[in-house]
């Protein structure tokens, strides 16, 4: 089995505004490295238009709604990426270009090797652990015991997921 990840946001300005600028500019850049880390198997990507992500990506037809759909071999490979890369930077940042978020917008869950998940499925995972917290069918960072770099973050950052 491999790890999928559904990560949404929603965009305190529009993708060409200023105040998101630094984070559509690193978008490439990111995306990049997390396609070429050991571990990595898939990304829901966009029109492939530079700068972009996959902001085209709508999520109830509000533009400034993004999401990250991505797929890994293991629990090990996406922390290595998340929390040892340029990404943790960026992450550690998003409360400038997010808006906060009133209920859950990470969700991870087990597909089967070679399965490529859409949105809508990530979306349905998404609904499942807000309804039902975490569990074998969708789930967050503290419900892998694996998850030794995520616990190492939060302890040390008093971050949450």
């Amino acid at each position: 089995m491999h790890l999928a990840e559904l990560n949404i946001g929603r965009l305190v300005a529009p993708t060409d505004d200023p105040r998101v600028a630094e984070f559509m500019g690193a978008l490439d850049r990111v995306n990049g490295l997390g396609k070429r880390m050991p571990g990595f198997v898939w990304m829901m990507e966009g029109s492939g238009e530079p700068g972009t992500g996959n902001t085209e990506t709508k999520i109830g037809g509000d533009p400034q709604f993004v999401s990250n759909l991505t797929v890994w071999e293991s629990v090990e490979t996406l922390e290595a990426f998340v929390w040892n890369t340029v990404h943790r930077q960026f992450y550690a940042r998003k409360q400038e270009w997010f808006a906060l978020m009133g209920e859950q917008h990470f969700v991870m869950w087990w597909v089967p090797e070679g399965h490529r998940p859409t949105l809508a499925e990530g979306l349905a995972k998404l609904k499942h652990r807000q309804e039902h917290g975490d569990s074998e069918a969708a789930f967050g960072w503290p419900w892998l015991k694996e998850a030794q770099l995520y616990k190492a973050h939060v302890h040390h950052a008093g971050a949450a997921e």
